[in-house]
Order: C-alpha cells, then sequence, then structure tokens
C-alpha cells in the first residue's frame, strides 16, 4: 500500500526524514559536547519512538501526561519544567524525574527540598530579557513575561541546592539568535556558573533547517563549554527533530466562489487540525500549488469557525472535488496541537442537576493523552 492508495484526510511521517534529523543532532551533540533531548510539545508520537531512541539521549516534559510518556517509551534522561507545579502532581514529577527546573523562587522554596531529597537535580529557569522571537505570543522574553527568574532577585547569589540553570527564549531560531541570547544570559547570570553543574538552553534550535549554521552552534557551545569546564550543557529542542518529516494529505470536498474569491473547501480544518497556522500564523506550503500559477485560490477548512481558511495560493487550474492537497511540514508541533499539546490534561466536565447535586460526565487521565498519540 503506498500513500496514494490512503483515504484522506491523514498525517504522514517518512521514517528517512526523520532518521536525516536525528542523525545530524546526534552529530551536533557529539562534536559540542552538548546533551541534546527532545521535547515533546513538539513531538509527542511515541510510536516513532523506536527510531528517536536511537539518537536521542533522553527528553523534556512539561506536563505529567509528556513525563509519563517519556518514562514508558523513550527513556533516558528525563528532565521536567512547568510553569507550576502543584500539591496534586509534584510528587509523580520527583517518582520520574532525573532533572527538575522551577519558574519561580516560590516554586522552588515550596518544593525545592522535596526534589532534592527525592535525588533528582533540581534547577532554576531564569530570564535574560532578549527577545530574538518577532511573533509575541512566542515569544517568552516579553516585558512582564510570567517565565523564569529576573537577574536582580538573584543577585546574591543561588538558593541553596540549586544545581542548575535554564533558559527558553528561542522558537525555530537561528545559531546566531543562541549568540544573542547566550550573551544576555552570561551578562545577567554568568556570576552563577561558578555554583551550576547544569546549564539548560531550552528549545528552539533549529538546527536541521536549510541554511542553518551548524558550525556556528558547535562552535559556540564548545567556546562556552572551555569559558565554564565542568557546567554541563544541554539542549532541549522540538521542531529540530521532526522538521520536514510529515505532511498532512486532504482532498478537495468543494470549490466555492463568492464576489470574485474563489475558495477550495477540505476534509480537513486549520482550525481544528492546525490551529499554529491561526495562531503564528503562518501559511502552510502546499506540494500541488504554483506561486505563478494562473488561478488564485483560497483552501477553506470543513469547520464553521469564518475564519478557519487559509489564503495566498496559486494554482494552475481551480480545484476540483477529489482533488488532493498536501500540506507540507505538517509532523512537528502540529501533530501535538491536534490531540493535546504540552500533554495539558483536558479539565473535568460535570454536570450540576437542578437539585444542585454534581456528578462527573467525563474525567480525562494519562490514557486519554497517549492513546490520542498512538
Amino acid at each position: 500500500m503506498t500513500a496514494y492508495d490512503l483515504p484522506t484526510p491523514f498525517f504522514i511521517v517518512y521514517e528517512e526524514r526523520l532518521r536525516r534529523n536525528m542523525a545530524l543532532i546526534a552529530d551536533v551533540s557529539r562534536r559540542s559536547g552538548a546533551t541534546i533531548i527532545m521535547a515533546f510539545k513538539a513531538n509527542a508520537l511515541w510510536r516513532t519512538f523506536p527510531i528517536a531512541r536511537e539518537y536521542a539521549a533522553g527528553s523534556t516534559a512539561s506536563s505529567v501526561n509528556e513525563l509519563l510518556l517519556g518514562a514508558e517509551e523513550l527513556g533516558g534522561e528525563l528532565h521536567v519544567y512547568s510553569p507550576a507545579y502543584t500539591d496534586a502532581d509534584i510528587d509523580i514529577y520527583l517518582a520520574h524525574a532525573t532533572h527538575i527546573t522551577f519558574n519561580s523562587l516560590s516554586q522552588l522554596q515550596r518544593y525545592g527540598a522535596r526534589a532534592r531529597a527525592a535525588g533528582v537535580s533540581t534547577g532554576l529557569r531564569v530570564n535574560p530579557k532578549c527577545s530574538v522571537i518577532e511573533t509575541d505570543i512566542y515569544n517568552p522574553a516579553l516585558p512582564g513575561s510570567r517565565f523564569g527568574v529576573d537577574a536582580a532577585a538573584l543577585a546574591d547569589g543561588l538558593p541553596e541546592g540549586v544545581e542548575g540553570l535554564h533558559f527558553h527564549a528561542l522558537c525555530e531560531s537561528s545559531a546566531q539568535d543562541l549568540v544573542a541570547v547566550l550573551a544576555a544570559f552570561e551578562e545577567r547570570f554568568g556570576h552563577l556558573l561558578p555554583s551550576v553543574k547544569w546549564l539548560n538552553m531550552g528549545g528552539g534550535h533549529l538546527m536541521t533547517r536549510e541554511g542553518y549554521d551548524i558550525e556556528l552552534l558547535v562552535s559556540t557551545i564548545r567556546s562556552f563549554r572551555e569559558r565554564h569546564p565542568g557546567v554541563q550543557v544541554i539542549l532541549e529542542p522540538g521542531s529540530a527533530w521532526a522538521w520536514q518529516t510529515g505532511d498532512l494529505v486532504a482532498s478537495v470536498v468543494d470549490t466555492v466562489v463568492n464576489d470574485g474569491i474563489a475558495t477550495a473547501i477540505l476534509d480537513v480544518s486549520f482550525a481544528c487540525h492546525m490551529p499554529d497556522t491561526l495562531e503564528m500564523p503562518y501559511t502552510p506550503a502546499v506540494a500541488e500549488a504554483n506561486a505563478d500559477g494562473a488561478v488564485a485560490c483560497r483552501l477553506g477548512g470543513n469547520s464553521c469557525l469564518s475564519g478557519d481558511f487559509k489564503e495566498g495560493y496559486r494554482f494552475d487550474r481551480l480545484p476540483q472535488p477529489g482533488d488532493r492537497i498536501t500540506l507540507l511540514d505538517m509532523n512537528h508541533y502540529t501533530t501535538v496541537k491536534t490531540t493535546m499539546f504540552n500533554g495539558v490534561h483536558h479539565p473535568d466536565i460535570v454536570l450540576c442537576g437542578a437539585d444542585g447535586d454534581c456528578r462527573y460526565l467525563r474525567r480525562f487521565d494519562y490514557s486519554d493523552y497517549k492513546h490520542r498519540m498512538n
């Protein structure tokens, strides 16, 4: 059976492309000396993890669901970071994690001693306040950001028991962006480095993108390690592992023309299946489109949301019902955003009767997350 034999819609992932990316990442790790782990927020298709196990040193999780998936299906080092841990979930994190990063001094004060008692290496996220991301929704270094501790709060040194620091200020960024952020980090937090065992430089290192300066990345990490011997460098990219490794294949269901604007309505939805195209926003490339084509045509989703469409496409002819549309590079982030992004639990659903008695209609757990990513 080939992809052309399958009914649409479907996501498709290509093993050869995955291995190409992962081999590159493993080579960067070997040459730079950095430990590179995989972020599940961008890639959680665990049926592909037997491939990833050959290349990845471990994983990073931002929810209990992601952590359990890493423990069950990937192994290696298990790093966790959450904007806020709770009494209900902290012991689950500590039962599995090798490293835990706290987002604030108050969270560290609340749970740090328990983490150390559990033998989990404890870190603190800091904010280098260096913005290299143009789209605000993806920029963790905006003024007033809820992520990380300011340098002023650590002027006198690290709290007792903190072994690592973590910053994350990139998003599908370049090696040059890392150079800028790392310089800002060292300026603000360099006085703390003699006291730590590891530095996590976060994600967003899109080293598998064509044109990315791999040699600059390697030399930047090696230079940092020479300046700060004994500090383990950790990177946790997400997109880089699955970049350009899969597509979303759809079909045209109908074509409508109103006010001179043509729209090919698909059997998929941008809002439901590709929400990042509306959040970012960006226009996904389409294999069948032609920038020099004679016909302009929107692609419309099959939901009732008025804005469920993307425009800017041209074709050699007007798409017709039954035509296939291949939306390119729809593996990283898209597959998790169409299921359970970051492994974050869905809220319970409760019905409150007229008599005031409330009962659960549905409660969600790890099995819901894992089975949706199956």
